[in-house]
């Protein structure tokens, strides 16, 4: 473990209304218009609804606004920020370059090492991950594009204690497809770590796009690669527990339905784990899917309840706590950082091989999704207790009636799968987890009152 570091670098159907077509009459020419295009080649159909598609798309990444850009120690706030989402790759290619990628992605554990790709590995989980791989011997190369979502800060110094480890992380975009496909002609990959996605359910009000560019078109620029890769990698992805959306059977399993999405976020990941089970079918991919339970920890995302909660408690701000109708407790499925790495890394451990070559499937591979919670589901209000508590602050509280924004009232996680295929076994409380995490943001954020803190316990000691 690091100090100041990662702890673990370890329904029903809407029925149409009826159509009344005695009350419109076709004007000849629409008519004729109209038998040409029922009578037309499936092709041409095709054709007309991908240009459809592709300039709705165009439309809506134009003119989507920017992410909101916090400030350190400051909450997010929808109103900050209007740049579009930079898609840009930095530069890269030469010698120099491809020397550190090789280093970088070096298996040091033999036998048994792998040598993975980790996408967004400057992001909260990606940056764990890749350290607990780098730590026990593994080769790791990190890609991430470093955009705008919360503060590139953060994830600039996630990088530079990457780098202190031995990981470099390559910046450019999943989609761009040139740089994908030079990083497999450089380095062998064994595995992928797929961890890139936009994250964060509100958001998506305000820019649908970006969630379709990387949790959707993302992905499939990857699968692309890795399925024409020789040897193919195995891939490990995360999915998420939003994927559940309107269930109200509770704790979730992987077997109950997830086709009643609540937001725009849990929609992409439901059409990422069906592009994964085409990509297998066709391609021969071992992908495993992992459906993550709000996951908290040192060096976490700025966007999330318990990290802007701590940031409002200590400056006086009123926080808002949502509750469900009739007052009902709203409750999250809270996991720690150190189980959810020890969840991948499992993962990538019982990863059965990809059984393709070339883009050509040889034979069945596995295909499977994993729950990755803590299965001990903590009211909000709950959480605000414990934080008041190690912040030694009082909260101002505001209940707000849960809005419509793609938020649900309850996660519950069943996890027996998880343990008995993958020795998933979560061992950190909410409390525990929560104080290293005060420690950790303290130390980050604001080190003159983590000083000031200590020169009391000591003059009190004295």
């Amino acid at each position: 473990m690091m100090d100041g570091s990662p702890s673990t670098p370890g329904k029903s159907k809407m029925e149409k209304p009826p159509h009344h077509n005695h009350h419109f009459h076709h004007h000849p020419s629409t008519a004729r218009l109209l038998f040409r295009w029922h009578h037309s080649s499936p092709l041409s159909k095709f054709a007309f609804w991908a240009f459809l598609a592709v300039a709705v798309f165009a439309a809506l990444f134009l003119l989507s606004p920017g992410p909101p850009s916090a400030e350190a120690d400051s909450p997010p706030s929808s109103n900050l920020g209007q740049h579009r989402r930079s898609l840009r790759t930095a530069s890269w290619g030469g010698p120099a370059w491809e020397k550190r990628v090789r280093s970088s992605a070096r298996i040091r554990r033999r036998p048994g090492g792998f040598s993975v790709l980790v996408t967004g590995a400057a992001g909260f989980v990606g940056t764990h991950v890749s350290a607990a791989l780098k730590k026990r011997g593994d080769g790791v190369l990190g890609l991430d594009c470093f955009n705008d979502y919360y503060e590139p800060s953060l994830k600039r110094a996630r990088q530079a204690l990457l780098e202190r480890a031995g990981v470099f992380v390559v910046e450019g975009d999943i989609n761009d497809a040139l740089l994908l496909r030079k990083l497999f002609d450089v380095v062998p990959f064994t595995h992928v770590m797929h961890l890139a996605a936009q994250a964060g359910v509100r958001y998506a009000m305000t820019n649908p796009a970006s969630y379709v560019h990387s949790n959707v078109a993302g992905l499939v620029s990857l699968l692309e690669v890795a399925k024409s890769a020789d040897p193919q990698p195995a891939l490990v992805w995360a999915s998420s527990s939003s994927v559940y959306g309107l269930n109200s059977k509770v704790p979730f399993s992987e077997s109950d339905r997830t086709d009643r999405p609540a937001s725009l976020y849990a929609a992409t990941k439901k059409a990422g784990e069906e592009i994964a089970h085409v990509y297998n079918h066709i391609y021969g991919l071992s992908i495993t899917g992992l459906r993550f339970f709000t996951v908290y920890g040192p060096w976490g995302r700025p966007d999330m309840a318990y990290f802007f909660f701590t940031r409002n408690i200590l400056r006086g701000k009123p926080i808002s706590i949502f509750e469900g109708p009739g007052h009902a407790t709203v409750a999250r499925d809270f996991t720690y950082i150190d189980d959810i790495v020890r969840g991948c890394v499992a993962a990538l451990d019982t990863a059965g091989k990809s059984t393709g070559s070339g883009g050509k499937k040889r034979g069945p591979a596995p295909l499977r999704v994993y729950n990755l919670g803590n299965t001990s589901p903590v009211p909000v209000a709950d959480l605000v207790s414990i934080l008041e508590n190690l912040l030694g602050v009082k909260a101002v509280r505001k209940a707000v009636k849960m809005p419509r924004n793609g938020d649900v009232q309850f996660t519950h996680a069943n996890i027996s799968l998880a343990q008995r295929e993958l020795g998933y076994h979560p061992t950190t409380n909410l409390h525990t987890g929560l104080k290293r995490f005060v420690r950790w943001y303290l130390q980050y954020y604001r080190p003159n009152l983590v000083k000031k803190r200590g020169s009391k316990s000591g003059s009190s000691n004295s």
